[in-house]
C-alpha cells in the first residue's frame, strides 16, 4: 500500500520532479508548512527575498537568462498582492514562471479572515492562467498543469493558490508522466500553405525588411533568425524584447527599432515593400501611430505563436500561427529548393538608401572631459566586458542608453521590463540571473529612482553571495519623466526632481558591498576596470551623469515612425 504524505510535501515532490533547482520566496503563516517540508528537502535550493515583489522579479529574470521556469513562493494576503507587479511584469513580457501562493483555510475562504483575499479574482488578469486548490487529491495534477502552461504555446505565469488546510491533508502521491488537456492544445506546425505565400514574398521583395522580436528569444529561434537574415541579406532589426536575437556586430542589423530606435530602422520599417515580423506585436512603442503606419503599401508576414496577437494592431497580409523556431526552419528549408532568386540589383538600391539613412549617425552624441555622459559610461561597460556581459536594467532613460549603447550579439544577455516598464526590477533581475548562470559576469544598469525601489534586495545578495555589479546613472532626476516634460510639457518639471537622495557608497557599505562614486569623466574606465576585477564582491558604481542629457532619437507618442525627432534640435 502506498504511503500518504502531506500536501507541503507533495508540493515539493512536484517542484523536484520538474527538475526545479532554485525557488526564489518570502514565508508567512498560510504557507509555513510548504516551508517545514522546504526544510527536510535537498533536491532544490530557496532563495530568501526582502520582498515579495522581488521574488517574482528574480524568478522572472532566472527563467528569461536560462530557459528555466522560474519558480516563486508567497504567502497569502500581503503576500500575494506585493507579487502582483511582477506577475503583470511577466506575464506582459510572456515569461514562462509557477508561482505557488497560500491561502486561509478552506472553510475560512470568504470569511475575511486574517490574511485573506481573492487571490484567483485579483490574479486572473494577470497571469496566464491560475488554480485554487480545493482537494488534496487535485494538488499534483495542478502542478503538472502549471508548468505544462507555463512552458507551452505562448509562454507565461502561472500562479497555484493552496489553502493551508490542503498544505496538511494526506494524499497517495502520484505525478502525471504526460498530460493531455482537451481544452489546451496550443498550434505548434506552421501552416505549409501559409509559409509558401511568405517565402514567395520574401524572395519577390525589392525592399525587404526583417522585424523580430521576443518570441525569438522565448522560442531559442535565434540560430534560425540569423541563419535566415544571413542567407537572404536583408536588413534586420529587433525590438527591445528581441535584443540579441539577431546579432548587433552583423552590418544587417540596422539597429533597434520604435521610440527610441535608430533612425536606419524606422525609416526602413516605413518604406520597406515586404516586412516579415518574427515573434513581435506591432505595439505602440513599435510602430508608434498605426494609421501613419499604415499609409504606406507593403505585404506584410507575422510569424507568432499567439493567434490573438496576429492582426490585432496592424492588418497582415500573411499570417502564420506556430513556434517560431519550428516556423522558421520550415522557412529555411521552403527557400533551399525555391527555384525564385532574390532580386540583388533591387536589394543593392535598398541597401544603398538604408546606407544613407544610416549616415545621420543618430546614436551620436556630444562628448565632454567636463561631465560624464551617460551613453559613455554604457559604451566603457560593453568594452570592459567584451560585449559578453548578462546586463539587466531598471526602466527610464538608463534602459534606453543601454539597449542602444551595449551591443547583444547573443540571445538571453538582455534583461528587462519591455511590455509594462517596471521600475525596480534591476537589482532583483541581477539576482535571478547570477542564481540561473553562476559564475557569468552580471551588471545591472540603474537610475537612482528606480534602485531605490528593491534597493533592500542588497541584504539578499549579501546572504547568498551574489556579485552583479551596478552601474548607476545618476542624474539626480525621473529622467525620462522629467525628458517628457521638458518636451511636452513647457520644461514644468513637476515632482521629477530628486532632491534628497542617500550617500549610496555608505548605504551600499552598510550591507556589506563596496559603493563607489564617479564624477569625473577620467576616472570611467579605471573605476569600471576596478569593478569587474572585483569577482568575489557587489560593486556598485554610482555614476554622476550629465543631468540634461535626453534620449535621442524619439518618436513622440501618437506619432509616425518617420516623424522621429533626432535631437533638441528638433523641438
Amino acid at each position: 500500500m502506498s504511503t500518504e504524505i502531506t500536501g507541503a510535501d507533495i508540493v515539493v515532490r512536484c517542484l523536484a520532479e520538474e527538475g526545479v533547482e532554485h525557488v526564489f520566496g518570502y514565508p508567512g503563516g498560510a504557507v509555513l508548512y510548504i516551508y517545514d517540508a522546504i526544510f527536510k528537502q535537498d533536491k532544490f535550493q530557496h532563495i530568501l527575498v526582502r520582498h515579495e515583489q522581488a521574488a517574482i522579479h528574480a524568478a522572472d529574470a532566472y527563467s528569461r537568462s536560462s530557459n528555466k521556469v522560474g519558480v516563486a513562493l508567497v504567502t497569502s494576503g500581503p503576500g500575494v498582492t506585493n507579487a502582483v507587479t511582477g506577475l503583470v511584469t511577466a506575464y506582459m513580457d510572456s515569461i514562462p514562471m509557477v508561482i505557488i501562493s497560500g491561502q486561509v483555510p478552506t472553510h475560512a475562504i470568504g470569511q475575511d479572515a486574517f490574511q485573506e483575499c481573492d487571490t484567483v479574482g485579483i490574479t486572473r488578469p494577470c497571469v496566464k492562467h491560475n488554480f485554487l486548490v480545493k482537494d488534496i487529491k487535485d494538488l499534483a495534477m495542478v502542478m503538472k498543469k502549471a508548468f505544462y502552461i507555463a512552458t507551452t504555446g505562448r509562454p507565461g505565469p502561472v500562479l497555484v493558490d493552496i489553502p493551508k488546510d490542503i498544505t496538511t491533508a494526506k494524499a497517495v502521491f502520484e505525478y502525471p508522466k504526460e498530460l493531455e488537456m482537451r481544452s489546451y492544445k496550443p498550434v505548434e506546425k506552421g501552416h505549409s500553405g501559409q509559409i509558401r505565400k511568405a517565402v514567395q514574398l520574401l524572395l519577390t521583395a525589392e525592399r525587404p525588411m526583417i522585424y523580430a522580436g521576443g518570441g525569438v528569444i522565448l522560442a531559442d529561434a535565434a540560430p534560425e533568425l540569423n541563419k535566415l537574415v544571413d542567407k537572404l541579406g536583408y536588413p534586420c532589426t529587433n525590438t527591445l524584447m528581441g535584443l540579441g536575437g539577431y546579432r548587433s556586430s552583423s552590418e544587417r542589423f540596422v539597429g533597434m527599432l520604435g521610440m527610441h530606435g535608430t533612425y536606419e530602422a524606422n525609416m526602413a520599417m516605413q518604406h520597406c515593400d515586404v516586412l516579415i515580423a518574427i515573434g513581435a506585436r506591432f505595439d505602440d512603442r513599435v510602430i508608434g501611430n498605426p494609421k501613419h503606419f499604415g499609409s504606406v503599401p507593403r505585404k506584410i508576414i507575422h510569424i507568432d505563436i499567439d493567434p490573438s496577437s496576429i492582426s490585432k494592431r496592424v492588418k497582415v497580409d500573411v499570417p502564420i500561427v506556430g513556434n517560431v523556431r519550428d516556423v522558421l526552419n520550415d522557412v529555411l528549408a521552403q527557400i533551399e529548393t525555391s527555384e525564385i532568386q532574390p532580386n540583388t540589383t533591387a536589394l543593392q538600391g535598398w541597401w544603398k538608401q538604408i546606407n544613407e539613412w544610416r549616415g545621420k549617425e543618430c546614436l551620436k552624441y556630444p562628448t565632454s572631459d567636463q561631465v560624464i555622459k551617460p551613453q559613455s559610461v554604457v559604451e566603457k561597460l560593453w568594452e570592459v566586458t567584451k560585449g559578453d556581459a548578462f546586463i539587466t536594467s531598471d526602466v527610464g532613460q538608463h534602459q534606453m542608453w543601454a539597449a542602444q549603447y551595449y551591443g547583444f550579439d547573443k540571445p538571453r544577455r538582455w534583461i528587462n521590463s519591455g511590455g509594462l516598464g517596471t521600475m525596480g526590477v534591476g537589482l532583483p533581475y541581477a539576482m535571478g540571473v547570477q542564481m540561473a548562470n553562476p559564475g557569468a559576469t552580471v551588471a545591472c544598469v540603474t537610475g537612482e529612482a528606480s534602485i531605490q525601489m528593491c534597493i533592500q534586495e542588497l541584504a539578499t545578495c549579501r546572504q547568498y553571495h551574489l556579485t552583479p555589479k551596478i552601474i548607476l546613472l545618476n542624474n539626480r532626476y525621473l529622467g525620462m519623466v522629467r525628458q517628457w516634460q521638458q518636451i511636452d510639457y513647457g520644461s514644468r518639471y513637476s515632482e521629477s526632481y530628486m532632491d534628497s537622495l542617500p550617500d549610496f557608497d555608505k548605504l551600499v557599505e552598510s550591507f556589506g558591498h563596496v559603493g563607489v562614486t564617479i564624477d569625473k569623466p577620467g576616472d570611467v574606465d579605471g573605476a569600471m576596470r576596478d569593478a569587474f576585477a572585483m569577482k568575489d564582491r557587489l560593486v556598485f558604481l554610482n555614476f554622476i551623469t550629465d543631468r540634461d542629457e535626453n534620449v535621442w532619437p524619439m518618436v513622440k507618442a501618437g506619432k509616425g515612425l518617420s516623424e522621429m525627432l533626432l535631437g533638441s534640435e528638433d523641438l
